[in-house]
């Protein structure tokens, strides 16, 4: 049977003992020191239609941002769309860049776009495997040159498609003619019960991404990845797993061709015999790095952020952003005096969109409410870009009917 839309967990992995063990230790930590403020949020109406969800966001280098999302359609269908604005502006109307009937729709593991600085945009869904069971899915990526209005049929980012897990995908410039993929592949637990690997390709001018490989042989199965383009090259951030199953975030950098051996800027040593389903968040501006994570090590939950001014060859020792039961779900984005953070915090009758800032010496604002939204799975992962001088969110919020909601963010530093 197709997995549901909202409430499939992205693997089998993931359990109602993790859920339950996590909700019983936030029942036993008190409330949080420093009570959350108001944002200075400022909506934009949304462009997509009730029932929307799994909204992504990225910038161009134009100073635009792109939102993409999911709508369901009749009959079990599903359509990828979606819309741009520039500073200030209303969003665009939205376009459709694909629409099928047996697509993977989950909430953890979320369709991506991405722009090239030449304007190229690259976007993937993820697509049941014909044939297989309810975690036998791929990854269909498209490109665009011509700013959307049309698409280049449908590839895998992999040569090696077997009937087993494929998500979880990151884009980041590798080049200015080409993309880098990065994706969760579960080619090895199909064929002998092994771990899922992180594997990497681009894509440029050729009508298909040039051959994939491994970059870590064993990761947690079902965390989002990050990646962020440097003047040093690309840096890469996933959620590890060691044969301890210790599940720190890990950090590597592609330099020269070759990946850096993994570091740890956190490196809490939370041991967890199942997926958190909570990754990572990266942004890059030149040399300048942010990254922000959640962890429940010592059975604490806390999002951290750390920040990095050599392309992420070292980091800051690590900022406490939200450690007041804090489900997880970050995002983070470069300012010019530091970063901000995102995520989702648990509040009476549901859930807030937080955020704060960290300056670049490690010091903290207050943290600021942005939104009020659901707690539940479907209320999926609050997505956060700045482009043009202005930080837009986009969140899916818990109103009837449901659907995805935007806004710009101004947050005091």
């Amino acid at each position: 049977m197709r997995p549901s839309r909202r409430s499939a967990a992205p693997l089998a992995l993931l359990g109602a003992g993790l859920i339950a063990h996590a909700s019983a230790c936030r029942a036993e930590r008190a409330a949080p020191a420093v009570a959350p403020t108001p944002a200075v949020a400022r909506p934009i109406e949304a462009p997509a239609a009730p029932g929307s969800g799994e909204a992504s966001l990225a910038a161009t280098a134009d100073g635009r941002v792109i939102l993409s999302w999911l709508e369901p359609r009749d009959g079990g269908r599903h359509a990828l769309r979606f819309s741009s604005r520039g500073a200030g502006e209303a969003w665009s109307v939205p376009r459709t860049i694909a629409e099928g009937a047996s697509w993977f729709v989950n909430w953890a593991d979320f369709p991506r776009l991405a722009a090239l600085p030449d304007g190229t945009l690259f976007a993937h869904w993820l697509e049941q495997s014909p044939g297989g069971g309810p975690y036998r899915y791929d990854v269909r990526l498209v490109r665009s040159t011509d700013g959307g209005a049309t698409w280049s049929p449908p590839v895998h980012p992999y040569r090696e498609a077997t009937p087993s897990e494929h998500g979880f995908v990151a884009f980041a410039p590798a080049a200015d003619d080409r993309m880098g993929v990065l994706f969760l592949d579960g080619r090895e637990t199909a064929r002998k019960q092994g771990s899922m690997v992180l594997r990497f390709t681009t894509w440029g001018r050729s009508g298909v991404p040039e051959r994939d490989a491994p970059v870590d042989p064993r990761v947690c199965d079902c965390c989002q990845t990050a990646m962020a383009r440097t003047t040093r090259g690309l840096v890469i951030a996933y959620r590890d797993r060691s044969p301890d199953e210790v599940r720190d975030v890990a950090v590597r950098r592609l330099e020269g061709g070759r990946w850096s051996e993994p570091a740890y800027p956190g490196a809490e040593g939370w041991t967890i015999d199942a997926c958190p389903v909570n990754g990572p968040a990266l942004a890059a501006e030149g040399d300048r790095v942010v990254l922000a994570w959640f962890s429940m090590a010592g059975e604490r939950a806390v999002v951290k952020a750390a920040l990095s001014g050599d392309g992420g060859g070292s980091w800051s020792p690590p900022v406490t952003v939200d450690d007041a039961d804090p489900l997880g779900r970050v995002d983070a984005v470069l300012t010019p005096r530091g970063a901000l953070v995102s995520w989702l915090a648990p509040a009476p009758g549901g859930a807030e969109v937080r955020v704060r800032a960290v300056s670049a010496n490690g010091t903290a604002g207050a943290p600021a409410v942005v939104a009020r939204t659901s707690a539940a799975r479907a209320s999926g992962f609050p997505q956060m870009e700045r482009a043009g001088g202005e930080v837009v969110m986009a969140w899916r919020d818990g109103r009837v009917p449901a659907g995805v909601r935007t806004a710009t963010v101004e947050v005091s530093e």
